[in-house]
């Protein structure tokens, strides 16, 4: 693999000093899973661990507690309300808000699933929770489902679709749903300058964007098609935040690493064969590279 190409304007994580402890980085709440739709969650949280978060927690229906905690020993599982098909209920909200108010930065969607209990709780984290909130899969499914588009939201929000969600998006938002690359990267720009939010649109070159400042990746390859890439990235972009980075830093940054774990990965192991998992055990990799060449940009620089 060719050394990649980092941007020099790409804001990138501070050294960590000699004194440094875990509560320097962050505590990282990741919210998601259901019977059958466990991995999404775990792999998201493992994500988080290997991109620095300095303590990862991972909130899922009681059914899948046992399932979720025995992928890592590193994260905090914790057990949420669920109904009997495996979904949290309502009652869980009570239970993510005190939760959330211990947390740097939440996620929410990976493995979730759908009804109306769940889009409701969804909109509720949206609109009201102050911390930064990275909303993927089933959480993007639930705000789309809410005519009119998205509310006013209490604190910075991140939105990680792919074409078919962010098409879902589009329809709420009363834009065209054509799922062509040009009206989609259009649509991006205009619903997170309208929103209020960092949107990635993720594919081939994902985009990244506020809506006034946006940014097309150049890592990752086709091997890293394939269920669970996103959970990672969820995970990723999470941890950051948690470092202290902004939300469109921490996006833009997220998705370069995230690909450049991708590119490790395939050029080891080829794309046909490429999962989900292995992102994870090249993202060390990836974070050593963007912290060994010159010209490292610090926290708030």
């Amino acid at each position: 693999m060719k050394a990649p190409v980092i941007p020099t304007d790409m804001e990138r994580l501070a050294p960590r000093t000699v004194a440094s402890h875990k509560g320097d980085f962050g505590t990282a709440l990741l919210i998601g899973g259901s019977r059958g739709m466990a991995g999404a969650i775990a792999l998201s949280g493992m994500a988080a661990l290997r991109s620095g978060a300095g303590k990862v927690r991972v909130a899922v229906p009681d059914v899948c507690l046992e399932t979720v905690a025995q992928w890592e020993p590193s994260y905090m599982t914790l057990g949420l309300d669920c109904d009997e098909r495996g979904f949290m209920q309502p009652t869980a909200l009570d239970q993510i808000q005190a939760l959330a108010a211990a947390s740097t930065c939440v996620a929410i969607g990976p493995g979730l699933g759908t009804n109306a209990g769940l889009s409701k709780l969804v909109d509720w984290l949206f609109r009201m929770l102050p911390q930064p909130l990275v909303v993927d899969a089933d959480g993007l499914n639930a705000l789309a489902s809410a005519s009119g588009g998205l509310s006013p939201a209490a604190g910075p929000r991140v939105l990680t679709p792919h074409p078919g969600e962010f098409a879902r998006l589009c329809k709420a938002g009363g834009l065209n749903a054509d799922k062509t690359p040009e009206v989609q990267s259009a649509n991006a720009i205009e619903l997170a300058a309208r929103w209020g939010v960092v949107l990635v649109l993720k594919g081939h070159r994902t985009l990244i964007t506020d809506g006034h400042t946006h940014y097309h990746n150049t890592t990752g390859n086709p091997g890293m098609a394939t269920g669970g890439s996103g959970d990672v990235l969820t995970g990723v972009i999470t941890a950051l935040i948690c470092q202290g980075l902004a939300p469109l830093a921490a996006a833009r940054l997220g998705v370069f690493a995230h690909g450049l774990a991708g590119d490790l990965a395939a050029d080891e192991i080829g794309q046909v064969g490429l999962i989900a998992r292995d992102l994870l055990e090249y993202l060390p990799a990836a974070w050593k590279i963007l912290a060994s060449d010159e010209g490292r940009v610090t926290r708030g620089e």
